[in-house]
């Protein structure tokens, strides 16, 4: 008797636009050595017909470099926020749920905006600044000891899987969140990015700042690139109270 061919079952939450009531479809596809989660959306865009054989309309997803570097791919697979292009099926329980994200407004299917992520690297000045656009020359060096302690900070990938998992981001408390407070970080240690340092460290001091965080540490969890994000949010809150206590005595 022959062996039936072995299937991957995935579970797929559907919203067509912003504001319609979402739905669940179930795919049936055929199992492939090494496939991710990725790829399993791709062969379902090849053919976007339902378990139950019906035709449906193609996936909204989002993904762009296939291995884990631009972000863009993070929903919630079996209730977890992760990366779809590292998420192994063979590493999975089946069925497999697809959701987009909770915390962030759905555009359709699994894509969703997260511009908000982006204001908040806007409002902590998260970048490093630059007088006009000549050519300014070398910049200056960094022992390799301070090029270590920075590079795994440098490795946030945008992909506000952190977000996802606070409980403390949400609406009602408008936090930054730790991707936001470890590139005050990062920017804060960088020569050129101290310049703004001070600026940082007062716009964590607002609604939404530092304080707010409840240090539930879902957030270095997790985190797909191993950012130290619970010892920056520690580092940073230290940095923060230092300037306001400092602020208090310069009245």
């Amino acid at each position: 008797m022959a062996t039936p061919a072995k299937t991957v079952i995935l579970k797929i939450k559907r919203q067509p636009a912003p504001g319609a009531k979402p739905y669940w479809e179930e795919f049936e596809l055929p199992h492939k050595p090494g496939m991710n989660i990725t790829s399993s959306l791709m062969d379902i865009a090849l053919n976007p017909v339902t378990r139950q054989g019906k035709a449906t309309e193609p996936l909204t997803y989002d993904s762009n470099c296939l291995e884990e570097v631009c972000g863009s791919c993070a929903m919630l697979i079996n209730g977890r926020a992760r990366m779809a292009c590292s998420a192994l099926v063979d590493q999975l329980e089946q069925p497999i749920k697809l959701e987009p994200l909770s915390k962030f407004p759905v555009v359709r299917d699994l894509a969703v905006d997260r511009s908000v992520l982006f204001e908040n690297l806007k409002r902590v000045k998260a970048w490093v600044p630059v007088d006009g656009t000549y050519d300014l020359g070398s910049g200056p060096r960094l022992a390799p000891e301070e090029q270590e302690y920075a590079y795994p900070l440098s490795r946030c990938i945008s992909c506000t899987c952190c977000m996802e998992a606070c409980p403390q981001f949400n609406e009602s408390t408008g936090f930054v969140g730790a991707a936001a407070i470890s590139q005050v970080r990062l920017f804060n240690i960088h020569p050129t990015g101290k310049a703004l340092k001070r600026e940082r460290l007062e716009a964590l001091m607002g609604d939404g700042g530092i304080h707010e965080c409840g240090y539930a540490q879902n957030c270095v969890e997790v985190c797909p690139k191993d950012i130290p994000l619970t010892r920056s949010i520690a580092e940073v809150g230290r940095e923060v109270m230092k300037q306001a206590i400092g602020d208090l005595f310069r009245r």
